[in-house]
């Protein structure tokens, strides 16, 4: 390909969120990248709200996670109540993260603040441009796209689709989309209300003409997500809104005022595969699913943050495609769990039958106190549980890892971290540092005060650990595992 020349890096086809957060992981790693959006300017409306833990601590590492604190409304609670009972009260305080909270933030606050990293780094969005097609080579795709009427070519060394749910770049590579349709529409609407529910707490209501999910904005503002048979008008109403709080919602909320409304129709789907060749999906374009839970653009981001790492190695010469498949290997059983544990809450939440109402009401009250259920819940909705075990480029668990020295933007980046115990024996470290030696571009030694050796990969999950073996031992699978990927 001598004669070929490569335009950018990585060209991004979609500027919601997950488009967003993909240009700022590539620029903060100096890669080229080019990001297209259809629209004119970003969405005035919030749609997507929730930002849940892990998803805090990857803005952490990243280094974009301070202008979401300052603006983000802290939820500490979720409550599930039906019928005027609590079924119900769970704290929201994962301990072994610093963001013990769901920060409240609306879509388009979110991507106003990545806009403006961007526009920090002197990098722009390009607006009122399409991709039309695109053609994949050995080394680089020829990509057409549309500005107001007038093509454009460019090549490309990668292509990310993060282009929504009815996404051009998964049609063009021909991808299914696994699953249904829900029959119900759901309805979405901000509102202005009274200060009667907590400001930190986020309420889910199970009701058999469909489930409501209040999520709080502020201590008088809220969004409300609604499952609906019967629409009024071309979006809901003030009336209706009222309506649906009153048959379902907890007593005493009252809905002063309609900031924005919409209907719309939702799917249970995802792709078979995320990859084809140097053209990828992610975020809607690889799937989508209901709305209760607010899983969905968590699951978007992190798509990103497992792929940019692996694309910054394979253009700086260091990855193979082994590197590249376990971006599909490792996100699409994270994926497809959202997928059907969204779809298994929101047909829970809704179901018409009065013997599994009955079931669902006798039986949260019981597990919702336990420990271990609370422990699960939280970690399953914080997404700290997410973890890459079976990945081709895992030994063990592939469990988070999260520590002060990977914070801040600068702390982890494109090298894997080989941390050490600062008290490990001489010939231990001594390997340890033959090891990063040998993967010099690859690897940063760094001795710690945890016991143990660790390889942490540039996302902060553990690509290898001791799990009962000796430091050798685990050494050794490092190397392994650094081989079988760059080789």
């Amino acid at each position: 390909m001598p004669d070929t020349k490569i335009d950018t890096d990585v060209l991004i086809v979609g500027a919601g969120p997950v488009g967003l957060f993909l240009a700022n992981e590539c620029a903060r790693r100096s890669l080229r990248y080019r990001i297209v959006e259809t629209r004119a300017a970003q969405s005035e409306h919030s749609k997507a709200l929730a930002i849940f833990p892990r998803t805090l601590e990857i803005f952490d590492m990243a280094g974009v996670v301070a202008p979401f604190l300052d603006v983000a409304n802290r939820a500490t609670s979720v409550a599930v109540m039906a019928h005027e009972r609590t079924l119900a009260h769970m704290p929201f305080a994962p301990e072994d993260s610093p963001y013990p909270f769901i920060a409240m933030v609306p879509q388009n606050v979110t991507e106003r603040l990545l806009v403006e990293q961007l526009q920090r780094n002197g990098d722009k969005v390009e607006y009122e441009t399409a991709f039309v097609t695109a053609i994949q080579h050995d080394d680089y795709v020829s990509v057409t796209l549309d500005r107001k009427g007038q093509h454009m070519e460019l090549n490309a060394a990668f292509v990310v689709g993060c282009d929504g749910a009815h996404s051009p770049v998964r049609h063009l590579l021909n991808l299914s989309f696994e699953g249904a349709e829900y029959h119900d529409l759901f309805l979405l609407a901000d509102i202005e209300t009274n200060d009667t529910l907590p400001a930190d707490q986020l309420q889910l209501c199970p009701h058999e003409l469909g489930p409501v999910a209040i999520f709080p904005m502020s201590a008088t503002r809220r969004r409300i997500v609604a499952m609906i048979q019967n629409p009024q008008g071309d979006a809901p109403s003030l009336d209706l809104v009222r309506e649906i709080l009153s048959q379902r919602a907890p007593a005493g909320i009252e809905a002063r005022a309609l900031h924005w409304s919409s209907y719309f129709h939702i799917h249970h789907r995802h792709v078979a595969q995320l990859r084809e060749g140097r053209m990828f999906v992610a975020g809607d374009a690889a799937h989508i699913h209901s709305p209760f839970g607010g899983q969905g653009m968590n699951t978007g981001l992190q798509d990103v943050w497992n792929l940019a790492w692996k694309l910054d190695l394979i253009l700086h010469g260091h990855g193979n495609e082994r590197l590249l498949d376990s971006y599909g290997a490792e996100r699409l059983p994270v994926i497809k769990s959202v997928v059907g544990m969204t779809d298994l809450l929101t047909k829970a939440m809704g179901t018409p039958s009065k013997f599994a109402q009955a079931l669902r009401d006798a039986v949260i009250p019981m597990v919702s106190r336990l420990a271990p259920f609370q422990h699960a819940f939280v970690q399953r909705l914080s997404e700290l549980g997410i973890a890459y075990r079976g990945s081709p480029i895992v030994d063990g668990s592939g469990a988070r890892w999260f520590d002060d020295s990977i914070r801040g933007g600068h702390g982890i980046l494109s090298r894997f971290l080989l941390m050490v115990d600062s008290e490990a024996e001489l010939a231990t470290i001594e390997t340890a540092r033959q090891l990063a030696d040998s993967f010099a571009e690859l690897v940063e030694l760094r001795l710690s005060r945890q016991s143990g050796v660790s390889l942490i990969r540039p996302d902060g999950y553990i690509a290898c650990s001791g799990q009962g073996r000796g430091d050798l031992a685990v050494l050794a699978s490092a190397s392994e595992l650094l081989q079988r990927q760059t080789a």
